[in-house]
């Protein structure tokens, strides 16, 4: 599915948030390698699962021609600073839902780029008629869960000692969902 852009600025800085084209499939290919290596909050170590330019060209097409996902980027001076996308199924049973992933270069945190990617993320789903929106969230990143929170997801369950980091140790995951059940 596509959104129409929106330019958004914060703290003297403008961004656009966008439907991701094909087009984009290099720089999203470098990006998603750059913000692997600089938080382990997300799933991947850098490299793991890699996508190439292709890849994600291929990715994009399908989302783009899909009524259940969304790809979007955030885009500051003709480059991708971030991400997100939200991954449906056209099972019956589950296709009331999506779930939602977002990445955003350490060195634009704070900026509220992810929020943006979550807002239009949201608007999109109540538009489309999905009724539940769910992510996964280290329980330990409190800056995160509370943009959650703050956009109307609550904590639906607990996958305990769900991911190892290079500490050693084990952390627990959280589900949260986002139901809206208006259309």
């Amino acid at each position: 599915m596509l959104i129409t852009e929106k330019i958004k600025s914060v703290k003297n800085l403008t961004y656009t948030i966008r439907s991701a084209v094909e087009a984009d499939g290099e720089a999203l290919s470098e990006l998603r390698l750059q913000i692997d290596g600089e938080t382990e909050n997300l799933d991947r170590e850098p490299g793991e699962a890699y996508i190439d330019p292709k890849g994600f060209q291929s990715l994009i097409k399908a989302d783009s021609d899909s009524e259940r996902n969304l790809f979007l980027v955030a885009e500051m001076d003709g480059k991708l600073v971030g991400f997100s996308r939200c991954e449906g199924t056209d099972l019956k049973r589950f296709n009331h839902k999506v779930e939602f992933g977002v990445g955003v270069l350490k060195e634009f945190w704070g900026f509220g780029i992810g929020k943006s990617l979550l807002q239009e993320s949201i608007s999109w789903a109540d538009e489309s008629g999905i009724h539940k929106m769910t992510l996964n969230v280290m329980e330990t990143n409190e800056g995160a869960r509370k943009l959650y929170e703050s956009l109307g997801f609550e904590v639906e369950g607990i996958l305990k000692n769900d991911k190892k980091l290079s500490d050693g140790k084990y952390y627990n995951m959280l589900i949260m969902e986002r139901l809206n059940f208006q259309k």
